[in-house]
């Protein structure tokens, strides 16, 4: 089960296709955010902040460059620039029986990084939220 689902995060990251989310987010869905100290429950709140990184890190040179995949987990280290910052970060996915995903854990470094991220993910999450 575990190369479908992540075959179809990938597929959305290609297309970024942040509809494609609804297929693919379990409805218990959380998400753990690099900078917000509280775990974001349900499928709307990991979509809102999954389609507000996708759209700021899309227009950047985001890359997988290494992965590690299970039965029903995988991590997903990538890269990308933005402003002269180099970011570097680690996807920590699961997901469920069914093969949706059921928690993401996103994180970031450097500190540079981190800093410049959380101010970008704020204004595009009260753009979009």
């Amino acid at each position: 089960m575990g190369r479908p689902a992540i075959d179809s995060w990938h597929r959305l990251i290609e297309e970024r296709n942040v509809g494609a989310l609804d297929d693919i987010l379990a409805e218990d869905a959380v998400f753990h955010s690099p900078v917000v100290h509280t775990p974001q429950k349900g499928k709307q709140l990991t979509k809102l902040y999954l389609s507000a990184a996708i759209m700021v890190l899309g227009s950047s040179n985001f890359t997988y460059v290494r992965e590690v995949i299970g039965d029903s987990d995988a991590v997903l280290e990538f890269t990308a620039e933005i402003d002269g910052i180099h970011i570097n970060g680690v996807d920590m996915v699961h997901w469920n029986a069914d093969g949706k995903i059921d928690d993401f854990k996103v994180m970031i470094r450097p500190l540079k990084a981190v800093n410049l991220l959380h101010g970008l993910m704020q204004k595009m999450l009260a753009q979009t939220g």
